[in-house]
């Protein structure tokens, strides 16, 4: 049983604490958080997935670096400036974060991890850092601050909390990501955390499973940037049972943590940069999972789909375009697909349908789309949202 916990979030489960400050780093008009740090009261258990950029932010390269000990307690990160193709001063500047934000806690600067998000190729400015790394004030509720710290393009938080069997264990996560973002992970920041106890082995199976169907199936604009990651961090204050592969509790704590990050990959896709819809293409009948992700993935990506979806124009050959186009094993004589309810095309047959019906669902705030291929038995779903003037407006300013 997996329960979603009212206004939950990373802190959500035993013994995590958060905190964020304003410490002037992101240009703004009006006050806004920039800086937080995520802390275990023990050391955790941690794995993180990162970006297949071959350009990797300075965070990126550190925490690759820390996390071969499987071992975390603590991650600070800021917005505002993406500590990316800095060089050497980047690094430096980055194991400073980590001892900052050690000092007073009485944990190594080792066990603390970083990341960043924000413009690529500006130093960050270490005096506001060194200052608001001073004002950060730990809670346990202090995760809806630090998501809020994460924020760059995004307009909403990001974040959610379950919990796992009879209460046994929970789960939490924050996010952020608005823009940059495509497959091979997607351009994002997620902090997950959970109090079971997890054997690092399966955990960073578990991680990878769930990223997966979730992250790795956001589309926004098809760019990934230096800075990706997913931390998952787990320090085992539910004492159960350690979960490993051989024991009974993976099963359901692999449920959990795919429902979180679906959440928050959700929430990312629904907040792309000048978005007005959500996307949710399903791929069946594929020959193979690889096939369903990959055809669901083309559909959503593809600019065009994206751009007829924004003007509610039902040009169902930009949707067969695209998958014809993915590489994925198709016949065209047995393709089925909907706009909504709505069969479009059945067994490669053009159906006759009632255009303003396809019109309407196409402008509705969430838009699905359907594609059966008709091969094989596997299914992928992957999430996006259409393309509108105001992404070319948000993407033209980003630095002015």
């Amino acid at each position: 049983m997996v329960d979603f916990i009212a206004s939950g979030t990373v802190t959500s489960p035993r013994g995590f604490h958060a905190g964020a400050t304003d410490a002037g780093i992101k240009e703004k008009d009006k006050d806004s958080l920039d800086l937080g740090i995520l802390f275990s009261e023990v050391p955790c258990v941690a794995t993180a997935l990162f970006t297949t950029n071959k350009i990797k932010a300075a965070p990126v390269v550190l925490c690759q670096q820390r996390l071969k000990s499987g071992r975390a307690v603590a991650v600070v990160v800021n917005s505002g400036c993406a500590n990316a193709f800095t060089g050497e001063q980047g690094l430096a500047d980055a194991a400073e974060m980590a001892d900052l934000a050690a000092r007073g806690s009485g944990i190594s600067p080792e066990d603390v991890l970083v990341a960043s998000t924000g413009v690529i190729g500006q130093p960050l400015p270490m005096e506001h850092l060194r200052a608001g790394m001073e004002q950060i004030v730990l809670s346990g509720d202090g995760g809806h601050d630090l998501t809020r710290a994460m924020m760059t393009t995004d307009t909403v938080p990001k974040e959610v909390a379950v919990r796992v069997g009879d209460g046994e264990f929970t789960i939490g996560g924050v996010a952020k990501g608005s823009g940059m973002i495509h497959p091979q992970l997607a351009t994002l920041l997620c902090f997950l955390t959970t109090d079971a106890a997890v054997d690092i082995d399966f955990l960073k199976l578990a991680l990878r499973r769930a990223v997966d169907v979730s992250f790795n199936m956001v589309s926004i604009d098809g760019d990934t940037s230096p800075n990706d990651m997913v931390l998952l961090m787990a320090n085992g204050l539910a004492g159960n049972a350690t979960i490993s592969q051989s024991t009974n509790g993976g099963d359901i704590f692999q449920q959990g943590l795919d429902q979180v990050c679906i959440h928050l990959a959700i929430s990312i896709a629904r907040d792309g940069e000048g978005a007005n819809k959500l996307i949710e293409v399903t791929a069946s009948g594929a020959t193979s999972l690889a096939e369903a992700r990959l055809a669901a993935r083309a559909v959503v990506s593809s600019p065009l789909v994206k751009a007829a979806v924004h003007g509610g124009d039902p040009n169902w050959g930009r949707i067969m375009s695209a998958v014809g186009s993915s590489g994925v094993e198709v016949v065209e004589s047995k393709i089925d697909l909907y706009i909504g309810n709505i069969c479009l095309i059945r067994a490669g047959q053009l159906l006759p349908f009632d255009k303003s019906s396809v019109i309407e669902v196409l402008r509705g705030r969430e838009v699905s789309i359907g594609l059966n291929l008709n091969l094989g038995t596997a299914t992928a779903t992957a999430w996006g949202c259409d393309l509108s003037e105001e992404y070319v407006t948000i993407n033209s300013q980003y630095t002015t």
